[in-house]
């Protein structure tokens, strides 16, 4: 992965953190050269966060790592929040794990 796209990555990573943080929720980044060792944020009751800022996403892909990271860390359901330029932030999760959450 280039600098460049490393730079993107953690600035999604940290401008995610900011809102959910605003939204009341008591968050962390997990660092820009933390390379896998920890989630990208973390401390959001029940979810494993996988952050892409990223103009062609591979959802299919980063659902996978998302569960992959999820079991590791352990830290709840595997979810990724995504957005492209100028798009509002998204949130991708299986089907399974969102009826867990809603119901």
């Amino acid at each position: 992965m280039g600098r460049q796209s490393q730079r993107k990555g953690a600035a999604g990573e940290k401008e995610l953190a900011q809102h959910l943080r605003r939204a009341g929720y008591s968050v962390s980044w997990g660092g820009n050269r933390t390379f896998g060792k920890v989630p990208d944020v973390s401390g959001l009751p029940g979810i494993h966060i996988e952050c892409k800022r990223v103009e062609q996403l591979n959802l299919v892909r980063a659902v996978k790592q998302a569960v992959t990271d999820a079991s590791r860390f352990q830290d709840g359901a595997p979810t990724v929040f995504h957005r492209r330029n100028s798009s509002p932030w998204l949130v991708t999760m299986q089907l399974q794990d969102w009826l867990k959450l809603y119901g």
